[in-house]
């Protein structure tokens, strides 16, 4: 008889261990989450999340044994979505040293921005996109393009085919076009890009033109660039090279009725815009440097940079420069209405602020590039997907980040309040998880204290 009790014993510590969860010694629980589905909008409430090696393994509805786990995150009450994707960043070049480069991008994740598409791109950027990958250094994923394609540094065909293929080789995500490109040249630069199966993005030089540029399929317009110009008819006679600051100076010339034939070119010829409308609410506004240095996120940078924003803005806008208000509030009308259209009936929107341009702070210009859609019509979800999925599919890595699924890369943040219903939720995150590595609040708050004391030093 105790031989029978000892076997049915032991056939039942056996069962019981056979059902024991089964958890990894590096796993990382977060329980209780309400997930933001970026597709639907949908909350997902009360879900326990598993991360590990960099991934999310597991989206259950229930853990046996919390216990079990070694790293335990109680997200009772909070909101857990996909990291944000800043689409028109600017990574230092290597003048900087390492230890800013690294707090700059610190400044991107501290704002819950997981992935950075650099702008101006520079050989030291390719490894620093391999560390990062590597987790060698504590950093957004990054994209970076190609250094500047410009009037100066492309002059001839020859010299556009042969930088093509060398960028392409050397591994860059695209090509970057700035202004002052000719038609001859720029078209040579399609052409090569196409060969050699390499993208191009950027600005849209005045040679070139709207039209034309989206017929050549840009992978993305920035800026809204070259917009602007398109709506001015032909019967104006205007010199293209007079158009100012991205046609602000043919701002009473423009037609809006011409913006539905430029969308619609942008739609058939999938190109995504990033409007980096921020940039035309700080830099190019009626708001003075003054103002603008009043602004918490100013201490985060040194005083020589800030120094150089007072005076490049006023420069550009204060009153003894001529700077129209009245103008300015048509342009920004004008590029309203663009930005709306764009992302009713163009191809898409892609979420960037250009920083660190002028008062636009890495990280922290995410959230006035935010304000400024929604000013422009767009709905919190349709913002949130311009950083998320909309990203994700730029890249064609779309099973691989901008959304909470098993599998995914996991880089998301937790928020605690629901950003559908207010966007304001995404300024202070209550913890950022980068590729697995999770920054609670308190530890940005103090990497951030660090910062703000290093450039006031400066």
């Amino acid at each position: 008889m105790k031989k029978a009790i000892y076997f049915f014993s032991a056939l039942f510590i056996a069962a019981c261990n056979q059902n024991q969860e089964k958890v990894s010694p590096t796993a990382l629980l977060i329980s209780n989450a309400s997930i933001i589905d970026v597709r639907s909008g949908k909350l997902i409430k009360n879900k326990q999340v598993v991360i590990d090696s960099g991934r999310i393994q597991h989206i259950k509805e229930r853990v046996e044994n919390v216990a079990l786990y070694a790293q335990h995150i109680d997200a009772e009450g909070k909101y857990l979505m996909p990291g944000l994707a800043e689409m028109h960043a600017h990574i230092p070049p290597p003048s900087v040293d390492q230890e800013r480069i690294e707090d700059i991008l610190f400044l991107y994740l501290s704002n819950g921005i997981t992935t950075i598409r650099g702008m101006l791109g520079d050989p030291s950027h390719l490894i620093l996109r391999e560390k990062a990958s590597n987790n060698t250094i504590l950093s957004p994923r990054i994209f970076t393009s190609s250094p500047s394609l410009n009037g100066n540094t492309v002059k001839t065909v020859q010299e556009a085919d042969s930088k093509i293929r060398k960028y392409k080789d050397e591994g860059y995500d695209f090509l970057k076009i700035h202004p002052g490109v000719t038609l001859e040249v720029f078209d040579q630069i399609v052409q090569t890009a196409n060969e050699v199966d390499i993208p191009f993005a950027g600005h849209v030089p005045v040679d070139v033109g709207i039209r034309h540029a989206l017929k050549s399929k840009y992978a993305s317009i920035d800026h809204v660039d070259g917009f602007l110009e398109g709506l001015v008819p032909p019967s104006a006679n205007v010199k293209p090279a007079e158009n100012g600051f991205f046609g602000f100076n043919f701002t009473p010339l423009a037609d809006s009725e011409k913006i539905d034939e430029l969308v619609q070119m942008s739609k058939s010829n999938q190109v995504w815009i990033v409007p980096t409308q921020s940039l035309f609410e700080r830099w190019f506004a009626p708001i003075s440097s003054d103002e603008l240095l009043k602004q918490p996120e100013m201490k985060y940078m040194s005083k020589t940079t800030l120094e150089d924003w007072k005076e490049r803005k006023d420069a550009s806008t204060s009153t003894h420069t001529g700077f129209s208000e009245s103008q300015w509030r048509q342009f920004d009308s004008i590029r309203r209405q663009l930005i709306k259209s764009l992302q009713e009936e163009g191809h898409g929107i892609l979420l960037g602020s250009d920083a660190p341009q002028l008062f636009n702070v890495p990280g922290f210009s995410i959230h006035h590039e935010i304000d400024g859609m929604e000013r422009s019509g767009l709905s919190p979800l349709e913002i949130i997907q311009s950083g998320t999925i909309n990203p994700a599919h730029f890249f064609s890595m779309e099973d691989e980040f901008g959304e909470i699924k098993e599998g995914f890369s996991a880089d998301f943040m937790l928020l605690r309040e629901n950003p559908l219903e207010n966007l304001d939720a995404l300024q202070n995150p209550w913890g950022v998880m980068v590729r697995g590595q999770w920054l609670p609040r308190e530890k940005i708050d103090e990497k951030l204290t660090l910062i703000a004391k290093k450039a006031k030093e400066n």
